[in-house]
């Protein structure tokens, strides 16, 4: 149960921050991914902060045993980089400098209720589900 409320704890401050620094805002997005137009810099200073503040907790988490509220860290299984790798990438880029979305602020931005968020969320939805497919 612990396990549970912290998860909601963590997501409810992600999406709270996300609203507040305006990532949710595709337009805000694509103003500062539009670095040789009208280049909006404000999201460089919320990028700055959450370095700092992840930075010593990334430092502190290494010197834990385990984790606070789990029997072991998960580590990724593979970590070589790839053409997998590289693809994914390319088009989660492609994806987001086109829409101005990327998963997580697609999904806080449903509390709006904005039919360009739930189209967003549905497209990514049938494309996970489209991959589950291809991959059995």
């Amino acid at each position: 149960m612990r396990r549970v409320l912290a998860s909601l704890v963590c997501g409810m401050l992600f999406g709270l921050g996300l609203a507040v620094s305006r990532m949710v805002d595709p337009a805000k997005v694509l103003g500062f991914l539009d670095v040789a137009g009208a280049w909006d810099p404000t999201l460089a200073f919320v990028m700055a902060g959450a370095l700092i503040v992840m930075a010593p907790a990334i430092g502190w988490s290494r010197r834990l045993a385990r984790p606070v509220l789990a029997e072991a860290f998960d580590k990724p299984a593979k970590t070589a980089i790839d053409a997998r790798l590289i693809g994914g990438a390319l088009l989660f880029g492609v994806g987001w400098g086109l829409v101005g979305f990327c998963p997580g602020p697609a999904i806080a931005s449903l509390a709006y209720g904005l039919a360009p968020s739930l189209a967003f969320v549905a497209a990514m939805a049938a494309g996970m589900g489209i991959y589950r497919f291809i991959e059995k």
